[in-house]
């Protein structure tokens, strides 16, 4: 089946920039409408025409990015007008059209599902040493004794630590999950330690140990520049929001960098955040589970939107396993990695899930 799937994909993707209808699509396979919509959702967890919405929003982001007329891509997306394509687009990444074009901040990636492979595909990784070559010879600054990087992970941690790869600065890792379980306003004192222990069902001393004993360099020195290195996933976005909101919350008068990267490719693309709106946005949505009430990096919003959905007791993911969970938890445990990379959960909260369901 994943290869109809994928001739379905292969076919949308050669046509986003004409109009086409789901009765041609149907035609091309020689399914039913209903039967390809069905198939389609099943598989991939995402309708068609959310597909086709999130895909042409995606790769319009280019188009603006190089500074396009944006009435000329919103016909090119097939949109009525400017303003059509304007509300679209607000609604998936959380500012309009104009702003990104201005301020470039990124996004989350939308990339072309490949849920098949044939003989000749393969996939392609970015060497992390390039990659962070590219951005010492733009900044060089933050290659420095003054400088804390702060990653999201163990594993990438000892791989920046162990090949030197920012230079003589400093290093930390976010060992946490906060995209699971309840936290507190506080964040690192001794209130937030219970209760991400318990949530994680570890002991205190293991938590400190895991999550709060690699933090003695921020807590305890004054750096000129930290920068931030987190994927767009939600799980990485949450994280990221909750170190943003303890850098106002402790007043850290320096600069941030945000370095956003996509797991599958080390592309990254660098942004110089302000700080002044983290902790309220990390209350409203890690502690309360509400929309946040101020504009933010887009990247973040989609994520936000996702961990929202997420709350719920029936959401895409349980949607997904409940159509698919007569496979074996092995292979469909398979699927939610390859279909729900925006989610960005780990082994242990997908099979928390599945369990649930089944």
């Amino acid at each position: 089946m994943n290869e109809y799937i994928q001739l379905m994909i292969d076919w949308m993707e050669d046509r986003l920039k004409v109009e086409f209808s789901l009765d041609d699509l149907a035609r091309y396979m020689g399914y039913s409408p209903y039967y390809c919509s069905f198939k389609f959702h099943q598989v991939t967890g995402i309708s068609i025409r959310r597909y086709i919405l999130l895909r042409r929003l995606y790769l319009s982001t280019e188009d603006l990015a190089n500074n396009r007329k944006i009435i000329d891509i919103a016909f090119d997306y097939n949109y009525s007008s400017q303003e059509a394509y304007s509300r679209a687009f607000k609604a998936v990444f959380g500012i309009n059209p104009k702003e990104f074009q201005v301020n470039q901040m990124p996004v989350q990636s939308f990339a072309k599902l490949q849920i098949y492979y044939g003989k000749d595909d393969c996939r392609m990784n970015i060497s992390r040493e390039v990659e962070v070559e590219r951005l010492k010879s733009r900044k060089s600054e933050l290659f420095d004794y003054n400088v804390l990087n702060i990653l999201n992970g163990q594993l990438m941690y000892e791989e920046f630590k162990s090949k030197k790869l920012m230079g003589n600065s400093d290093y930390a890792p976010f060992n946490e999950a906060m995209c699971i379980n309840a936290t507190t306003t506080s964040i690192f004192d001794q209130d937030f330690i219970q209760t991400r222990a318990a949530g994680h069902g570890e002991s205190e001393d293991n938590y400190r140990s895991k999550v709060i004993k690699p933090f003695n360099n921020l807590f305890h020195k004054n750096y000129d520049y930290i920068v931030l290195w987190f994927g767009e996933d939600m799980f990485c976005q949450m994280n990221l929001l909750t170190i943003l909101a303890y850098l106002e919350q402790s007043q850290y008068k320096g600069k941030v960098f945000f370095n956003s990267f996509r797991e599958d490719e080390f592309k990254v693309s660098q942004t110089e955040l302000t700080l002044g709106s983290y902790y309220s946005v990390y209350e409203e949505v890690l502690v309360h589970h509400m929309k946040p009430k101020n504009e933010l990096p887009p990247v973040m919003y989609q994520a936000i939107e996702l961990y929202l959905e997420m709350q719920k007791e029936t959401n895409i993911v349980t949607k997904f396993i409940e159509k698919n969970k007569q496979l074996p938890t092995p292979e469909l445990l398979k699927r939610l990695f390859e279909v729900f990379p925006t989610v960005g959960y780990g082994d242990s909260q997908y099979i928390e899930l599945i369990n649930k369901v089944k």
